[in-house]
């Protein structure tokens, strides 16, 4: 039976772990695999009145069909700004203008760059699983200090570090799954 503090220890773990995955999902969602997709703009900053501002927080961001991004700044006078953003920012979309709204057509992926994005993702799952070491590593340090400080039993140490490396696999598991959901997306032509 696990006591108030191996499970207080247990939730604190639990939690980062969370949002280490939370933050890949993210992440991932960023990745344009193709097909449209507004998230492409949320790291894209143009320049708001002297603010780096995401894309999305000054205009509206849709897709009128699966190969095209629509972007309709809130001020006309931001389109050369939204233009300059885009081609800066190196997510290989071209925009174009028509005075009101700007357009961007999805290219088709290359080969290469589909490898490119795959390479990149596994990268994104590593970070995610270095940080899901780094909360065990750091519940597993209060568990022992706990042990030693506040009079916790041997076993009920050793039983909280099973708990918790049993955790540990468990989001490693979840982290692959998302990678290579995310890599079949990618893949698929």
């Amino acid at each position: 039976m696990l006591t108030e503090k191996t499970k207080e220890i247990l939730n604190a773990a639990d939690a980062k772990m969370k949002d280490a995955i939370a933050f890949l999902e993210e992440s991932l969602k960023n990745y344009r695999v193709g097909k449209a997709n507004p998230a492409v703009f949320n790291k894209v900053l143009v320049n708001y009145y002297g603010t780096p501002t995401p894309i999305p927080q000054v205009a509206s961001v849709t897709t009128p069909d699966a190969k095209t991004l629509a972007i309709q700044p809130w001020e006309r006078s931001l389109i050369p700004a939204i233009e300059k953003a885009i081609i800066d920012s190196n997510i290989g979309l071209t925009p174009s203008n028509n005075g009101e709204t700007i357009r961007c057509s999805v290219p088709a992926l290359t080969e290469e760059r589909r490898k490119e994005l795959v390479k990149s993702a596994k990268a994104e799952g590593e970070n995610a699983k270095v940080v899901i070491r780094n909360a065990r590593r750091d519940a597993v340090d209060a568990l022992k200090k706990a042990q030693k400080n506040d009079g916790l039993s041997e076993d009920a140490e050793r039983e909280g570090e099973d708990e918790i490396q049993k955790l540990t696999d468990k989001k490693v598991k979840e982290i692959d799954a998302l990678v290579a959901a995310k890599e079949k997306d990618i893949l698929a032509v």
